[in-house]
C-alpha cells in the first residue's frame, strides 16, 4: 500500500492535468475529483491512461469540500493535495516523506514552489494572521516552521487532517487553505516548508482567464475573506474587507482593464454579501 495518496481537484483542468499526472511517481495513488467540469469525458480518458482513481461530482461543490471528497477515496498515510496546474519536481514526493519522518510532531508540509518562470512563490503572511506572526521573506530560503500553508500544494498526514475535519465545507473557494493551517497549527502540530521538494506552480491557469471567471473568483474571495477572518477572531472582519474592496474598485488602474473593473466589482459585492451572514456562502450569479 503507497503511504502517500495525491488528491488534485479539476474544474474544467484537462488541459493541465497530463502534466501533473505525469509527474506523479509510481508508488503514489491519486484521485482525481472531477468537480462538475465540461471536460468530464478528457479527464476520464486521463484519469485511466495514468492509472488514476476518478471521483465524479455533478456539480461544483467547491475546492475544499472537492478536496475533502477525494481524501474520502485515498488509503495513504499522508494526503498530498495538489493542483491540477502544478508539476512535482523529481524526488518530491521522498522529500516530503523524509521531513515527515524526520519531523514526527509536524503536521503539515509545504514543498518549495516555484512559478512556471523559476520564481520563488512562497506564502509568508495571511488575512487571518496579526501582523507580528508574518513571516520574513527570507524565510522561504531554508527550511522551518510556517504561520500557513499554501494550498496549491499541502503535504499532511491523514490523522491530523481527519481530526481537524477536513477543510471547512462552508468555504467554497479562497482562504480554505489557511483556515485548515491555523486548525491543524492549533490542534495537531507544526506545520513546516521543505525545500528540497520543489513543486511548480502555474497559479490560475487551472481554469480559463475571462473577465467573467475572474468575477466569479473574486466573489468567492471576497465572501470567503469575511467568513473566515470572522471564523478566526480577526477584528473589524468585515468592514477592514469592505476598505480594501473601495480601494480597489476606485484605483485608476481598474478603469484601464476590463477584467479588473469585473473583479473589484464582484470582490465588492462578495464582501457586501457576507456582511450579516458569516456562515452563508451563496454562488455568485451573473447574468
Amino acid at each position: 500500500m503507497s503511504r502517500v495518496t495525491l488528491v488534485t481537484v479539476a474544474y474544467n483542468s484537462a488541459a493541465v492535468l497530463p502534466t501533473l499526472l505525469a509527474s506523479v511517481p509510481g508508488n503514489v495513488d491519486c484521485v482525481i475529483v472531477d468537480n462538475g467540469s465540461q471536460d468530464t469525458d478528457e479527464v476520464r480518458h486521463l484519469a485511466a491512461t495514468h492509472g488514476a482513481e476518478l471521483v465524479i461530482s455533478e456539480h461544483n461543490i467547491g475546492f475544499g469540500p472537492g478536496c475533502n471528497l477525494g481524501a474520502a477515496h485515498g488509503t495513504g498515510e499522508f494526503l498530498f493535495f495538489v493542483n491540477p496546474d502544478a508539476t512535482l519536481s523529481p524526488g518530491a514526493v521522498e522529500a516530503l516523506l523524509a521531513a515527515a519522518d524526520a519531523h514526527p510532531n509536524a503536521c503539515a508540509f509545504n514543498p518549495r514552489l516555484r512559478e512556471g518562470n523559476g520564481k520563488i512563490a512562497f506564502k509568508r503572511r495571511s488575512k487571518l494572521l496579526p501582523k507580528p506572526l508574518w513571516l520574513p521573506r527570507e524565510a522561504a530560503e531554508r527550511d522551518g516552521d510556517l504561520p500557513v500553508l499554501q494550498g496549491s500544494a499541502i503535504f499532511v498526514r491523514r490523522a491530523a487532517f481527519e481530526a481537524v475535519g477536513g477543510f471547512d465545507p462552508e468555504i467554497f473557494l479562497y482562504h480554505e487553505d489557511d483556515d485548515l493551517s491555523l486548525r491543524l497549527r492549533q490542534t495537531c502540530g507544526p506545520l513546516r516548508l521543505v525545500t528540497a521538494a520543489e513543486v511548480v506552480h502555474l497559479f490560475g491557469e487551472s481554469t480559463a482567464r475571462s473577465p467573467r471567471t475572474a468575477a466569479l473568483k473574486a466573489w468567492y474571495m471576497g465572501q470567503s475573506r469575511v467568513y473566515a477572518c470572522r471564523k478566526h477572531g480577526m477584528s473589524r472582519a468585515f468592514a477592514v474587507a469592505l476598505r480594501d474592496a473601495m480601494m480597489q474598485l476606485l484605483s485608476p488602474l481598474t478603469l484601464l482593464s476590463a477584467r479588473k473593473r469585473a473583479k473589484h466589482w464582484a470582490y465588492l459585492r462578495g464582501v457586501w454579501a457576507a456582511r450579516n451572514a458569516p456562515g452563508a456562502n451563496q454562488p455568485f450569479l451573473t447574468d
